[in-house]
């Protein structure tokens, strides 16, 4: 052994320090009852487990009678769809207005002649027009990103 300048005594290496045989790394760990690595056992019971559940569940009856029985399974889109579950939040919930002020005014735009048509008066008419007009004006000036405000004033 080298000199040691510190008051504490030098480790032997870690084979020297026990009897036992060293263990495998990490990845390789194993169950000491039956040798066998441990992360497969693991999900090996895992998944037996998960069957014996649903047998018990279908045995009690708990899929009976569930929405959608006997039916095909919807659309689920693209499997390099990443955005998959924004999509169908937004049709389940049907959140609307959450476009980019340029997108939202062509949308409007396109919708404007059948609210105009719904409005009784003509000063609730021209509210309508400017504030579509106004909202046109905004997005114009904004100087966040998004696609180009090409939307035209309305005339009232």
């Amino acid at each position: 052994m080298s000199e040691n300048p510190s008051k504490w005594p030098e480790r032997p290496p870690k084979s020297e320090q026990t009897d036992q045989p060293e263990r495998p790394p990490a990845t390789e760990e194993t169950d000491d009852r039956t040798g066998a690595r441990a992360a497969e056992t693991r999900i090996r019971e895992q998944a037996l487990w998960v069957d014996l559940q649903v047998k018990r569940a279908m045995e009690r009856g708990d899929f009976d009678n569930l929405p959608g029985q006997g039916k095909p399974l919807g659309d689920l889109g693209s499997p390099d769809d990443r955005d998959w579950w924004l999509r169908k939040l937004i049709e389940r919930e049907q959140i609307t207005g959450v476009l980019p002020a340029a997108l939202q005014l062509r949308k409007d735009d396109a919708e404007l002649d059948r609210v105009l048509d719904r409005e009784a008066t003509e000063k609730q008419v021209r509210e309508t027009v400017e504030d579509f007009n106004r909202r046109i004006v905004a997005a114009r000036r904004q100087l966040q990103g998004g696609p180009p405000v090409v939307t035209p004033p309305a005339t009232t």
